[in-house]
């Protein structure tokens, strides 16, 4: 392990939760879309869309737990935005027949998103963002004093 894999680790977090906040963002921001994508001549409104996250490079989690027991290697790697994927959730129906985009029984399709659970995600991408920022605050506040130490 590196004198610097702290960081790096941390610095994937910070990145990887960014995303989720972007990608959370974009959601709410498109949550009225009825209009987001042509589809065989057809408007369909805006999908969800969700970051899917993994361990970047490296094993699984498990493998990695065994070689730590077996040799004290600590090869750790930090996170990665592994997919953006749309969620697969169907779009929500509400009775509008004056809507320019009402089908012929007069319900408009509308985005799948929920501010509720968007609010849920946004508030944990920041949560998590934040522990990243005081993992890597307490790092540096480390090498600093090891530094200190030397002098």
């Amino acid at each position: 392990m590196s004198l610097f894999s702290g960081f790096n680790i941390s610095a994937s977090g910070l990145t990887a939760n960014r995303m989720r906040m972007d990608v959370v963002s974009a959601n709410i921001a498109n949550a009225n879309t009825n209009r987001a994508e042509l589809v065989d001549g057809e408007w369909l409104p805006y999908r969800r869309k969700t970051v899917e996250l993994s361990q970047s490079g490296g094993s699984p989690f498990a493998n990695q737990l065994q070689s730590v027991i077996n040799r004290g290697n600590t090869a750790v790697s930090g996170v990665e935005v592994s997919e953006i994927r749309e969620d697969d959730a169907p779009f929500n129906l509400s009775y509008d027949p004056e809507h320019p985009d009402a089908g012929e029984d007069g319900y408009v399709r509308t985005s799948n998103v929920d501010p509720l659970k968007e609010m849920v995600d946004l508030m944990s991408a920041t949560r998590s963002y934040e522990a990243n920022v005081t993992a890597l605050n307490a790092s540096k506040s480390m090498y600093m004093k090891a530094l200190e130490i030397g002098k």
